[in-house]
C-alpha cells in the first residue's frame, strides 16, 4: 500500500490493524558516466514498494536527497548536511507514530545515510515511541552479490548497474559501461585507501577519477532481477518479523541490577 495514493479513511483502516511502515531513502548524486543521479533512490523505492505490496504493509513517499557531500565535485550531486537530514527523518518518523505506526524500516540504498538513520532509530527507541531500523539492500544478500560479480564496487559498480538495468533500463547508458570501468577503479584491491593506518580520503574523487568503482561490464538485467528478488525476500521477512514482535520486546533492555540508587 503506497501512502500517497490512499485517502485518509483508507489509511485509517490500515492503522486500525497495522503498525508497520516502510520508508525508502536514497540520494541524488553522481553514479559515473553510465548511471543516472537517481540510482540510489530508484533502487530504494523499487524495493520498498515491492516488499510492501507483497507483505501488505504501508510504504511512504521516497526521500530522494541524502547525505552526499562526498560526491560534491561531480555535476548535479545534491546533498543535505547530516544534522538537517537526521532532524528531518526523525520529524516525519514521529509524524508516522502520531498516526499509529510504531515499527519503521528505513529501506536505504545510499551508504552516506546509514549512520544517520541508525542514530535516528536510536533516538526514537530511547523515547519509546517507535522501533526504527536501517536496512541496506546489498547487506541483506552479501553472499549472492559476491557470487554474481567477480569485481564488484561499493559505488556505481556492477551491482547498482544491474539493479538499474532491471528497474529502469532506459536510464542506463549501455555504451558507457566500458568507459565507466576503464576510467574508474575496476578493482578496489588496487586502491590506496590508507597511509600508515589512516584513511587518506574524504571524497569519492580522491579514489576514482570518474566517481565509480568495479567492473560495470559484468552487469546484466538478469543479474539485477536476481538481486532484486533476493533482497525483496529478505525485506519481506524483516517486515514480518517486526510485525510479529511485541513492541516491548523491541525496546531497550532495563539497567542491570542493582538498579541505580537502590541502596541509597
Amino acid at each position: 500500500m503506497y501512502l500517497a495514493d490512499q485517502t485518509w479513511p483508507e489509511l485509517g483502516d490500515y492503522v486500525a490493524e497495522e503498525s508497520v511502515a516502510v520508508v525508502p531513502l536514497g540520494s541524488t548524486e553522481q553514479h559515473g558516466p553510465h548511471l543516472p543521479l537517481a540510482t540510489d533512490h530508484l533502487i530504494a523505492e523499487g524495493l520498498a514498494r515491492e516488499a510492501a505490496e507483497r507483505a501488505g504493509y504501508l510504504c511512504t513517499p521516497t526521500v530522494n536527497v541524502g547525505v552526499s557531500p562526498h560526491h560534491k565535485q561531480f555535476h548535479g550531486t545534491m546533498w543535505v548536511d547530516p544534522p538537517a537530514f537526521r532532524d528531518y527523518v526523525e520529524s516525519f518518523s514521529r509524524n508516522l507514530t502520531y498516526h499509529g505506526v510504531d515499527r519503521i524500516v528505513y529501506v536505504n540504498a545510499h551508504g552516506g545515510n546509514m549512520e544517520h538513520l541508525r542514530e535516528v532509530g536510536r533516538r526514537l527507541r530511547e523515547d519509546e515511541v517507535a522501533f526504527a531500523v536501517e536496512w541496506m539492500w546489498d547487506e541483506s544478500i552479501p553472499d549472492l552479490v559476491d557470487e554474481v560479480f567477480e569485481r564488484n564496487g561499493p559505488h556505481g559498480g556492477p551491482k547498482e548497474t544491474a539493479m538499474i538495468q532491471h528497474l529502469a533500463p532506459e536510464l542506463v547508458r549501455e555504451k558507457k559501461l566500458a568507459e565507466a570501468r576503464d576510467t574508474g577503479l575496476p578493482d578496489i584491491a588496487d586502491g590506496d585507501f590508507r597511509v600508515h593506518g589512516a584513511r587518506n580520503f574524504y571524497d569519492a574523487i580522491d579514489n576514482t577519477e570518474n566517481g565509480v568503482l568495479g567492473d560495470q561490464t559484468d552487469a546484466t538485467a538478469e543479474k539485477g532481477e536476481r538481486l532484486f528478488e533476493a533482497a525483496t525476500d529478505q525485506l519481506v521477512a524483516l517486515l514480518e518479523w517486526l510485525d510479529d514482535s511485541r513492541f516491548e520486546d523491541l525496546m531497550a533492555k532495563p539497567h542491570v541490577d542493582p538498579q541505580p540508587g537502590s541502596r541509597r
